[in-house]
């Protein structure tokens, strides 16, 4: 028999934390966000370059890349500020980023041209990599549709939607979205990228006590899976919320949304 688990805020045990997006929070950039879950906090940014690696020369291919970092005081104990490639975690992180939302494009489409998605994180509460994921999605489908108001491109380069989250299994009940508490005493720690309709991008799970038997997978997968296709709703409210202005301008958002009362 499964324990209960109390969760912060009471929290059901397959519940998102409240999500708060603030598109074009930088007002420099040709993409970016801001994206808040629970309490983790991430600035996500895309920038175009139009010039691609030099293992893509010639080819008409473009690229994306990402960049992780925490910010010193984002956790209850400052972290070193990370210079030139950051830590083992950051490299993991960002690598993750890249693979996931290179996942979304046809980089024929793209054009010879990269788009480099940074993601920092201003408060850390569990999920850093997952919210990253989401906001970088958010500021890279921003960026392309810069692009094509600005007829640099024809046609949409995003062939398909991505989105991340995090589970586990906490004092042996499955739990979705874990925050740090949560996360620091899994049995089970997980995170899953995914597009709906399309299958799994990415399967992260380690067993932190005991190994995980094969029959709980599936239980965790679509637990994952129904997160995924909740915070997609959410982010497809956020494009239904703005206005045909607000789509076709570049402006800074002055207002959030709050994505868990759609």
């Amino acid at each position: 028999m499964q324990s209960i688990v109390e969760r912060a805020g009471g929290r059901a045990w397959d519940e998102l934390r409240k999500i708060e997006v603030v598109p074009d929070f930088i007002g420099t950039a040709a993409g970016s966000c801001y994206i808040q879950c629970g309490r983790t906090r991430i600035i996500c940014t895309a920038t175009i370059d139009d010039k691609t690696p030099s293992f893509l020369e010639n080819t008409g291919m473009g690229w994306l890349s990402a960049e992780y970092s925490m910010l010193p005081a984002s956790t209850s104990v400052r972290i070193s500020r990370e210079r030139a490639m950051g830590s083992g975690r950051s490299q993991e992180i960002q690598r993750l980023i890249g693979r996931s939302l290179r996942m979304c494009l046809d980089r024929k489409v793209l054009g010879p041209r990269t788009i480099t998605i940074d993601c920092d994180v201003i408060e850390a509460d569990g999920g850093t990599r997952t919210a990253a994921i989401n906001g970088g999605y958010i500021a890279m489908c921003l960026a392309i549709n810069k692009l094509r108001l600005d007829n640099r491109i024809e046609e949409n380069p995003v062939i398909r939607s991505v989105a991340a989250v995090s589970l586990g299994i906490v004092h042996g009940r499955e739990l979705l979205d874990l925050d740090f508490v949560e996360d620091s005493s899994a049995d089970i720690d997980a995170n899953l990228v995914a597009s709906p309709g399309n299958g799994i991008v990415e399967w992260q799970c380690t067993a932190e006590r005991a190994p995980l038997p094969q029959a709980q997978i599936a239980t965790l997968v679509e637990l994952g899976m129904k997160g995924i296709n909740l915070a997609l709703r959410l982010v497809w409210a956020m494009d239904r919320r703005r206005t045909r202005h607000e789509r076709d301008q570049r402006y800074f958002a002055t207002t959030s949304y709050d994505f868990t009362r759609e």
